[in-house]
């Protein structure tokens, strides 16, 4: 059950860095600069959230 919710944590730590991108990109195109501050947040805290989630992954060795 807990493995289910690192993937879970994980997939989404992962979408939270492709929806960041795509801000930044999207708020560049229009020349929004607060678009591109949430996509460069959101993108930071999907960075935070994979390495979170990654450390709390036991080694299989």
């Amino acid at each position: 059950m807990i493995f289910i919710m690192k993937k879970r944590s994980l997939l989404f730590s992962i979408l939270a860095l492709v929806f960041g991108a795509f801000l930044i990109v999207y708020g560049g195109i229009d020349d929004s600069p607060g678009g591109q501050v949430l996509g460069f947040l959101v993108f930071i805290v999907g960075v935070a959230g994979a390495v979170k989630s990654k450390k709390k992954v036991p080694d299989s060795h």
